[in-house]
């Protein structure tokens, strides 16, 4: 018997219009731009128009992607609502996977664009085993004061009555097969740009050590301290990495692929003495990437974002099982080393359409 967890953020699920970029040239489409719209009725029919073309596309091959997990239980990042969830699955998902997530719970949390995690499940496993809710505990009021987790170095980035989570750690136990899991669902700060000369991943890396370590402070909290035999796992986006794999050169004469070890991760706090295992680890250094980032040929590699963290119990009990990456909802512009080349699903584009910008992870856990 066997559980099937994925975590995937869907990139932007959300079912409102934005027509900032009228004013706001940063903010306009790149297709948009290359018209001149002098009136604001007129941008936002355009704007309304261009949206749901580039929808349509976009979240048949959202659907495709979770499709091919086929999880048992599915955590999602970059979610609007339920009711977006909702409307997502009978006009999107059901054609691709049939009636299989009835369970959707969804809190919302603290980002200022209101996207927020959120879980799916099925009633049962594929091997029959029921999946029952039991619990859903939102820790997005958290400050940096109520865990005493202030450090002087956030001081140009939050202040010690902010909260710790830019969007929420989600607490979610289920049963499955009568058998007792807890999943905390995650989206860590985002990167963003560099500040004063730092750049974005160094500036913002206070903040997700302080995430990462609220994490563990709840985690230990709700199991008194003894976490090491319990069934448990971390999900989410969390907007960092341990290694990357540097790309160089051109479409022309070729590309070569570096790995390289970054001295700093708030990965490490949760890694480092085995509070969790990363089973993505399992697979080979080239491999283990769920995001292609790149700001021009100057800066491109391909890196882990996304992350199912299991237990020391559940990474022990899963053996040698190798996690599933799910990349055939990748833009044609993202660059595979040898050998992982693959059929892209239909009317996915060099840029856009895509199924997202990241790819879901799929890891398969025994319910022993």
């Amino acid at each position: 018997m066997a559980l099937r967890i994925a975590s995937f953020n869907a990139e932007n699920l959300l079912s409102r219009f934005d027509f900032s970029g009228f004013r706001n040239d940063l903010r306009r489409d790149r297709a948009v731009q290359l018209y001149d719209i002098g009136k604001e009725a007129v941008y936002q029919q355009v704007e309304m128009a261009r949206t749901i073309s580039l929808t349509d596309d976009t979240r048949q091959l959202t659907a495709l992607a979770i499709a091919d997990c086929f999880a048992d239980i599915l955590c999602l990042q970059e979610v609007e609502s339920l009711d977006t969830l909702h409307a997502f699955e009978y006009g999107y998902l059901f054609k691709m996977a049939g009636a299989g997530y009835r369970q959707k719970y969804l809190v919302e949390g603290n980002d200022g664009r209101g996207i927020d995690v959120a879980i799916l499940m099925r009633e049962e496993t594929a091997q029959g085993e029921p999946i029952v809710f039991e619990r859903l505990q939102s820790h997005a009021h958290l400050t940096y004061e109520m865990l005493d987790l202030w450090d002087p170095v956030l001081a140009d980035r939050a202040r010690p009555g902010d909260r710790i989570f830019k969007r929420d750690c989600l607490e979610v136990d289920v049963r499955v097969g009568g058998k007792p899991f807890t999943f905390f669902l995650v989206h860590f700060k985002s990167m963003g740009p560099g500040r004063n000369g730092t750049p974005g991943r160094e500036w913002t890396m206070p903040v997700r050590q302080a995430e990462a370590r609220a994490v563990r402070h709840i985690i230990s909290e709700r199991f008194g301290g003894k976490t090491a035999n319990k069934r448990f796992a971390i999900c989410g986006d969390l907007n960092d990495y341990r290694e990357k794999v540097v790309i160089e050169g051109d479409r022309r004469n070729g590309f070569t692929f570096e790995p390289r070890r970054e001295e700093v991760s708030a990965l490490d706090l949760l890694l480092d003495d085995g509070f969790v295992v990363n089973p993505v680890e399992r697979r080979a250094v080239l491999d283990r990437w769920t995001l292609y980032h790149t700001r021009g040929p100057e800066e491109r590699h391909l890196c882990q974002l996304d992350y199912v963290l299991l237990s020391p119990r559940l990474a022990q009990t899963s053996g040698k099982a190798v996690p599933e990456i799910i990349r055939a909802g990748q833009p044609y512009r993202t660059i595979f080393p040898p050998g992982q080349a693959l059929e892209r699903y239909p009317r996915t584009g060099w840029d856009r359409p895509k199924a997202s910008d990241h790819c879901p992870v799929v890891v398969e856990v025994p319910v022993i």
